[in-house]
């Protein structure tokens, strides 16, 4: 017999959004991807890495990413020793947990929110605890002294949208004898960010990507900031070649041109805010959004019903089989002839079973 760990031959395994095949022929609204390519500079990059004959992929990229970490401490405003760049900034919340989290030790994190948390503790053996929203978007019954190693906070909440005030999470990190991660991969969308309270708690780590607001989630580029000593221990245990030459190439275009970036994720936001309202005016409850995409229900609550009429119309969006999410839809934000397309269908669909 294979022998495999039990934890790992038991384990059901993180199941991402769907990527059909013929993926030209949807609107892809599933995954929260970028509707927008990246800047122009990105492929210019990449094509001067790559030289007229490829050359320079014969040898090893930047072990370091050393000038990738200079353009994001530029961006941010912290020194290069306090950040870490990534594959992709799942490879840092992985990480996370093998750095603080020992087989048995605990981590937790809010229900609903990013599911490959559970994943990840699985394969380390750590124990997982769950807190629950308040109706008003608060942390349910979260202790004065949350004595676990890791706390993982997404804000922009996925897949509800909202995001929690810093002086909340100020509290969190302040109540936390391990370390807290707030996990901002939307947070360029948001009207506010928690990067200060790195600056202000030690134990307080901020992971971001690039897979979204900068339309760059097929070269899976990520970062985190924390303190040094907290990015000295991260970078003893990720892959000593993490990022090759063209993601590296990439991403420095990518953080350099921040005109193209913020014009874009206005689009995104002006978007939004346009759908919110029309989804309103067609009586769907819709929780208003600081990411890149609304998570909303239809009147009878049937989320699948809907989903179902989407898909057969070749409009792709999120449903989740969870009692606390079955009801609804998470949407990603497309172009804007993208959404008024998926509004169309939706009227087409109607309200319920008398519509």
């Amino acid at each position: 017999m294979i022998p495999l760990r039990p934890a790992i031959q038991t384990m059901a395994g993180y199941i991402p959004g769907y990527q059909p095949p013929d993926i030209a022929c949807w609107i892809k609204l599933n995954t929260n991807e970028n509707p927008y390519p990246p800047t122009p500079k990105v492929r210019d990059a990449i094509l001067e890495e790559l030289g007229c004959d490829g050359a320079s992929l014969r040898t090893y990229p930047s072990a370091s990413s050393e000038r990738l970490r200079q353009a994001a401490g530029e961006l941010y405003g912290f020194d290069p020793s306090w950040i870490i760049m990534a594959n992709g900034s799942d490879e840092v919340l992985n990480n996370l947990i093998r750095a603080f989290a020992g087989e048995g030790e605990e981590i937790a994190y809010i229900h609903p929110s990013y599911s490959y948390y559970a994943t990840l503790a699985e394969i380390q053996g750590a124990q997982v605890r769950t807190f629950s929203l308040t109706d008003e978007f608060r942390i349910a019954g979260f202790p004065q002294r949350y004595t676990g190693k890791l706390f993982f906070l997404t804000s922009p909440n996925s897949p509800l949208g909202f995001a929690f005030p810093t002086d909340y999470i100020e509290t969190l990190a302040t109540r936390c004898d391990g370390m807290l991660v707030v996990d901002e991969a939307y947070a360029d969308f948001a009207t506010d960010n928690a990067l200060d309270l790195v600056r202000r708690h030690e134990n307080v780590v901020i992971t971001r990507t690039l897979s979204k607001s900068y339309a760059l989630a097929g070269m899976r580029l990520g970062l985190a900031i924390a303190r040094p000593t907290v990015i000295a221990a991260l970078d003893k245990i990720r892959d000593h070649y993490n990022l090759d030459r063209l993601a590296q190439a990439a991403c420095l275009a990518a953080l350099q041109d921040q005109t193209y970036f913020r014009t874009r994720c206005d689009q995104v936001t002006s978007t939004r805010e346009f759908f919110t309202q029309e989804l309103r005016k067609l009586n769907y409850t819709v929780i208003s959004s600081q990411g890149n995409f609304v998570f909303a229900s239809p009147p009878d609550r049937d989320g699948r019903r809907v989903y179902e009429g989407l898909y057969a119309r070749k409009i792709l969006v999120r449903h989740f089989s969870a009692p606390l999410l079955v009801h609804g839809l998470r949407i990603s934000i497309g172009t804007r002839q993208e959404m008024e397309q998926t509004l169309s269908a939706l009227r087409e669909i109607g309200q319920g079973p008398d519509t």
